[in-house]
């Protein structure tokens, strides 16, 4: 029933940009703490971003910050992630999670929901 599905991915030179979008749907978009959270092969999935229901507060993982800028449109049940600057360590899948709670939002665990995730490739 619940199901969030990103885009937006895709191949990139080094300095570029994307939009990423995540599409929400089966549950009370507002009320859930949206993230982002990306994978590469050999590692475990990290914290990149958060914002909170009403997009208020937002976090970030220091490398990315300056360069992301995480948002959402609580009336299109979306959030979006827009990635400049993009570096070769950037290359990842990534995924957009919900949750519930105010607490351990860096917290993978704490997600309830997750998407099927986008590729992002950054080239030299």
């Amino acid at each position: 029933q619940v199901q969030l599905v990103e885009s937006g991915g895709g191949l990139v030179q080094a300095g570029g940009s994307l939009r990423l979008s995540c599409a929400a749907s089966g549950l009370t978009f507002s009320r859930y703490l949206m993230g982002w959270f990306r994978q590469t092969p050999g590692k475990e999935r990290e914290f990149v971003a958060t914002i909170n229901w009403s997009g208020s507060m937002t976090d970030y993982r220091d490398s990315v910050k300056g360069r992301f800028t995480i948002s959402r449109d609580n009336a299109k049940n979306t959030v979006y992630l827009q990635v400049n600057s993009l570096k070769l360590d950037d290359t990842a899948v990534y995924y957009c999670a919900a949750r519930l709670g105010v607490g351990g939002r860096r917290n993978i665990k704490e997600y309830d929901y997750w998407g099927q995730g986008t590729q992002v490739t950054v080239s030299s």
